[in-house]
């Protein structure tokens, strides 16, 4: 077997290889081989059956935990197995402390550290305490909001409404030892900002990736990110269209807004605030991209996302506060929830990207551009003229000719599998001798 997350080969024993036991114990445990080459070949150990007796010593004395060391005698030479067990407790190596990750060992430093210390405590990133805050240091009228929201979604009770707003906190758990959590001054201080550097949102508008045209920062406590942002995307970004009927005016909105709301939250909810990096959204021509500093839950996949599955927030504070406002549900149905929005506005499905801490939402206006349609397999002209279709509504032989100075025979031909193989374009009627067609679902 090749090195992996739970092994490890090495061809002699030295005292530093204490640091590959003390990463195995703080992650998921392991199995360390002594006498075997990096592809796991046996090529003897001289000193086994001393080291036999020597390695769980040195184990308990220099990192204070208990391993199993098992000789094996091989026609090749003698090898040690080393098993270290998963521990509960950080463990470290003289004051260092190292982490497994893949096939490599970590040392854990700064927010790395500070982070894995709190999660060996049972304690996230935002249920760490806050000192010399107070509840009087918070915004008034982010508890008003707060507890009229969360009224009318039926998640709190006509008697939240009277509450003290230290009685709130404790009710909400973002209270510890007399303390304000970190979730707290996040959602309810007016400038979270001077303790979480980066807790603000950034937008910005791109005709192309290197041509940023206008921006806007949203600054505040979650709350007020929350509203401040969809307001801005809605009023100033994205396009509306307008439409009556009777005397009713119409908005229709070049993506749900639902939609963009539920991975705005998903964003604010489960983003690394220990990465200092504010949340970014980048509005294109013909996408919205949604990025926040962020991990899966391990051994997660995108595929893990789009699949049925259980709540499993990032910051589980901020995420109940956030259930209790009626901002979202607590079931894992927010992908579900974006998915079946998009489509019921006739848009794809929105996409999602994963690249280490890098977690990007992708909205896109219509599968109907170019990039989709070449990956059909559709020629140049066939493209142009599904483009054309989309802009003016329809599209004819005679304009499909103009449009690629080809003939009649070619044109027919042409759209007819536009309209058959590839069921891009439907036939809605005849002019003369021009057949007309129109893009699916527009």
């Amino acid at each position: 077997m090749a090195e992996s997350q739970n092994i490890e080969y090495k061809q002699s024993w030295r005292d530093e290889y204490l640091k590959w036991i003390c990463g195995f114990a703080n992650a998921n445990g392991g199995t360390i081989f002594i006498g075997k080459d990096d592809a796991g070949k046996t090529v003897g150990l001289a000193a086994a059956k001393k080291l036999l007796e020597d390695i769980p010593n040195k184990v308990r004395d220099v990192l204070g935990i208990l391993v199993d060391v098992n000789m094996y005698e091989t026609v090749e030479g003698d090898y040690l197995e080393i098993i270290v067990e998963p521990y509960p407790n950080a463990v470290n190596y003289k004051g260092q402390y190292h982490y497994r990750s893949g096939s490599t060992k970590q040392e854990l430093k700064s927010v790395a550290l500070d982070k894995f210390l709190l999660q060996k405590k049972g304690v996230r990133w935002d249920g760490a305490a806050v000192p010399r805050v107070s509840v009087n240091d918070l915004k008034k009228e982010t508890f008003v909001f707060f507890r009229n929201r969360g009224f009318k979604n039926k998640r709190l009770s006509e008697d939240n409404l009277t509450d003290s707003d230290e009685h709130l906190l404790e009710n909400l758990k973002l209270v510890e030892n007399g303390y304000l959590k970190r979730a707290a001054v996040l959602l309810f201080h007016p400038d979270p900002e001077k303790y979480v550097t980066g807790a603000y949102v950034k937008i910005g508008y791109f005709e192309r990736e290197a041509d940023l045209i206008f921006q806007d920062e949203v600054h505040g406590n979650l709350f007020e990110q929350v509203e401040g942002t969809i307001d801005l995307l809605f009023t100033k970004y994205i396009k509306a269209m307008i439409s009556y009927d009777g005397i009713h005016r119409n908005e229709t909105y070049e993506y749900p807004k639902e939609a963009v709301r539920e991975a705005l939250l998903n964003a604010i909810a489960h983003k690394d605030y220990s990465g200092s990096t504010p949340i970014q959204i980048r509005v294109y021509p013909d996408k919205l991209m949604i990025w926040n500093e962020g991990h899966l839950p391990e051994n997660w996949t995108v595929r893990n996302l789009l699949k049925s599955h259980s709540s499993r927030p990032y910051n589980p504070d901020i995420a109940n506060s956030f259930f209790r406002s009626g901002y979202v549900e607590s079931w894992g149905r927010g992908i579900s929830k974006m998915t079946e929005l998009c489509v019921a506005a006739g848009l794809p499905e929105p996409s999602y990207l994963v690249e280490g801490s890098d977690f990007w939402v992708i909205f896109k206006k219509d599968i109907y551009n170019t990039e989709y349609l070449d990956s059909l397999g559709l020629n140049g002209r066939q493209v142009k003229a599904v483009l054309f279709a989309k802009e003016k509504g329809k599209i004819t032989n005679s304009d499909y000719q103009t449009l690629n100075s080809i003939s009649k025979r070619t044109a027919t031909t042409e759209l007819t599998e536009l309209s058959s193989k590839f069921k891009i374009l439907i036939k809605t009627g005849t002019s003369g001798s021009s057949i007309s067609y129109k893009v699916v679902g527009q």
